[in-house]
């Protein structure tokens, strides 16, 4: 496996660091923050590292968003769409970020950007990249595997085959997430807030590696791959007719064997998981994906083969 040729890369120059992306999930805000006022961390020899705060009026209003959920908003239609009076705050944020730390898909883009984000679901420390075919963002995770060794680190793969892009981190030519949780929206916690930043120091030490030559081997890896998610019982009206089952919830990436209970309803009774085949779910009760009508994310567990990798 390690003798198969590496895949050469340019070096990093630029990369961002965002918290703040929702305006209630206070590790990544509260990081940004002390960073644009003591930014010395951050530094490395062979780049430069630009500390932002995602959504000011969010964070501001202590809300996930003003209008609609910025994550969301980095996609062509909305990057491309002409401005109107009647525009969400959010899309017309999008354009300018896309502006300033993009334009996504373009040479002059940032070379990476990190996306800080907690959740009310139990997922521990967890890495978000959109594919496994993301060369870089792959081995920085193998990289904060095996020196991040508080807690594992597992890796979700985010984006559904045939689905473009639509996060923040999108505009930058590679970008991974963090996702550190359980954390209440509108608290900012020690452990999680000292967890994310010492994996970021961790992320950042990989990138010095990277560019001053350092050889980084093919390996195999282990990753959670999405493939739906699960909406929850609703009543005919809308309104949800059941809750994530006890024995279900907090039970984020640990299997989930078919005719599994998955829901209760408010009367008591159990809800099975009715698929052919064991799935792994995440963000298990998530607060903010009520209105998303999810309930939980379900995943397979795949193992990957990523290819070597090197600087030009």
């Amino acid at each position: 496996l390690c003798s198969s040729p590496s895949n050469r890369s340019r070096p990093l120059s630029c990369v961002a660091v965002c918290g703040g992306t929702h305006g209630n999930e206070m590790s990544g805000i509260y990081l940004a923050k002390h960073w644009l006022r003591d930014p010395m961390e951050l530094q490395r020899s062979s780049f430069a590292v630009t500390p932002f705060l995602g959504n000011p009026r969010a964070i501001e209003k202590c809300v996930r968003y003003v209008g609609q959920d910025l994550n969301r908003t980095f996609t062509t239609e909305f990057l491309s769409s002409t401005e109107a009076e009647d525009e969400p705050y959010e899309v017309v944020l999008a354009r300018e970020i896309n502006q300033t730390y993009g334009p996504k898909g373009s040479a002059q883009a940032f070379d990476f950007m990190f996306d800080l984000h907690n959740t009310t679901a139990s997922m521990g420390t967890c890495l978000i990249v959109d594919s496994e075919e993301s060369l870089l963002p792959m081995h920085m995770c193998h990289y904060i595997q095996m020196h991040y060794t508080r807690s594992p680190c597992p890796i979700y793969l985010y984006k559904l085959p045939g689905e473009e892009t639509y996060s923040i981190n999108s505009v930058a030519k590679a970008g991974l997430a963090l996702e550190l949780g359980p954390q209440p929206q509108q608290v900012v916690r020690a452990d999680l807030f000292s967890q994310m930043r010492d994996i970021i120091a961790c992320a950042l030490d990989f990138i010095e590696l990277f560019n001053k030559g350092t050889v980084f081997p093919a390996f195999e890896i282990e990753a959670y791959k999405i493939t739906g998610r699960m909406d929850y019982p609703c009543y005919p009206d809308g309104e949800i007719s059941a809750m994530v089952h006890p024995k279900l919830q907090d039970k984020d990436f640990l299997p989930l064997n078919p005719r599994d209970p998955i829901f209760q309803t408010f009367s008591g009774e159990e809800i099975l998981y009715e698929g052919n085949t064991t799935i792994y779910p995440a963000f298990i009760n998530e607060a903010a994906y009520y209105e998303k009508k999810v309930a939980f994310v379900k995943m397979e567990k795949h193992m990957f083969s990523i290819p070597g990798l090197q600087r030009d």
